[in-house]
């Protein structure tokens, strides 16, 4: 088996490793850990879905429910993770940009208390662009689906880029 058909098992990351794959931080840091990584084609991520979220104040506070668009930015971040992650360990810093979203689809509320977890799958990608299928779900059952474009970009071009535009 050469190197090229060798898959790449990771097996986990905590929030520590999380950090280093994505930029985001509390509160729009929207996964705790990451589980079942298999090389670039899936893993699955964790979010422990608690009443302290600042979003369960106004949304609703007699009932509160997470928003679904931050379901799917959850599983958005996994899938970012994925792909940095699949850069191995020598990985140079590296944006992930949402590009879209397709067939997004909510099944079930999500509420104080759930354990959200993450499935993401690649479907494909492209040079440093990538097609995903993710699925939410809590108890094992589907509360939200999705397939999510993005793309990988280093920082020192996204920042060129920016300091372009102003």
């Amino acid at each position: 088996m050469d190197d090229k058909t060798k898959v790449k098992t990771l097996g986990t990351a905590d929030i520590a490793k999380v950090m280093k794959f994505l930029p985001h931080r509390y509160p729009f840091l929207l996964l705790d850990r990451m589980f079942d990584m298999n090389g670039d084609e899936s893993c699955v991520g964790l979010k422990n879905v608690t009443i302290n979220e600042p979003f369960f104040q106004g949304h609703f506070p007699q009932y509160p429910v997470m928003p679904g668009v931050l379901i799917i930015e959850g599983l958005a971040q996994t899938a970012g993770a994925l792909c940095v992650s699949s850069l191995g360990e020598d990985y140079k810093a590296e944006l992930v940009y949402f590009m879209g979203i397709d067939k997004a689809k909510f099944r079930k509320p999500v509420l104080p208390g759930d354990q959200l977890h993450y499935h993401v799958r690649k479907i494909r990608n492209r040079g440093r662009v990538w097609r995903l299928y993710g699925e939410a779900k809590v108890d094992g059952a589907v509360v939200a689906e999705a397939e999510i474009s993005a793309m990988l970009a280093d920082t020192a071009d996204a920042r060129a880029f920016a300091a372009s535009k102003s």
